[in-house]
């Protein structure tokens, strides 16, 4: 299954490229005011599901832009393209994600950024690797000296709660924020140590589900604000485990807080 999933992916980076070859011609649509799909989206997606259904017919999948699809045991969760509003502005920061669960469990992911050529993989229990390489999480302990990345789906949602606060806070206290558009990639930057900490708001299982098992079989923690899996994904922490607990403080206290507007 593993270099299946290898295989898998890399084909599938390469049809993101083939339509990014030719932006402007390619067809985007919008699910919200703010939230994009693009023809590439759905033709990497459609190429993921013939496959793994070719190979694994008795498989579950769950896709973004396709939704569930029956199977038993075992399910596939894609996500054909992680940031497609970098996508469609010629920005190189975005995934494909797929991640395989056993009996509700992952135990494979994979994260590919096709552009700038980054294969991320993940086994449970056998860590995991940038380009064939094990990676590790950073050791940085002071915030002062860490740099994190966060996302802004909840302000994409126009949802009332969202994560300026939690920037405004952070940010004074931390060497550099950085918002890439994908929460794949930020959780593979994690596991790989260029970056310590990543939060965000509102996201999907898909968002999330092959970026969480590579970055905790790479040394790190993934949870909610609280430290708890519970609030996965619609709050998610991920750190080098060394700085969870100051971040934890100051997500959760500020987080919990009433909306400015609130009565």
């Amino acid at each position: 299954m593993y270099n299946f999933l290898k295989q898998l992916i890399t084909e599938a980076g390469d049809i993101a490229l083939a339509h990014k070859a030719r932006l402007a011609d390619v067809q985007v649509t919008r699910k919200s005011e703010k939230d994009l799909v693009t023809e590439a989206d759905v033709a990497v997606e459609n190429f993921l599901i013939e496959h793994i259904q070719q190979q694994y017919p008795d498989h579950a999948i769950v896709g973004e832009e396709s939704g569930s699809h029956a199977g038993a045991d075992y399910r596939w969760i894609i996500d054909p393209i992680d940031g497609t509003t970098s996508f469609v502005h010629d920005l190189p920061f975005f995934s494909i994600s797929i991640a395989l669960e056993k009996s509700g469990e992952p135990f494979l992911g994979a994260v590919y950024a096709p552009v700038l050529g980054e294969l991320f993989m993940a086994e449970k229990g056998k860590g995991a690797t940038l380009n064939g390489n094990p990676i590790r999480v950073s050791d940085r302990s002071v915030l002062s000296d860490c740099v994190m990345t966060t996302g802004l789906a909840c302000l994409r949602q126009n949802l009332e709660r969202n994560n300026l606060p939690l920037m405004a806070a952070l940010a004074p206290k931390l060497r550099g924020l950085r918002i890439l558009g994908s929460a794949a990639m930020d959780l593979c930057y994690v596991a790989c140590g260029r970056t310590d900490a990543s939060w965000e708001l509102n996201l999907n299982i898909h968002d999330i589900a092959a970026g969480m098992l590579i970055a905790t079989e790479a040394g790190g923690t993934v949870t909610d604000f609280s430290g708890q899996p519970e609030g996965l994904p619609k709050q998610i922490l991920a750190t080098n485990g060394i700085v969870f607990s100051e971040m934890s403080n100051i997500l959760s206290t500020i987080h919990n807080q009433p909306p400015e507007n609130s009565p």
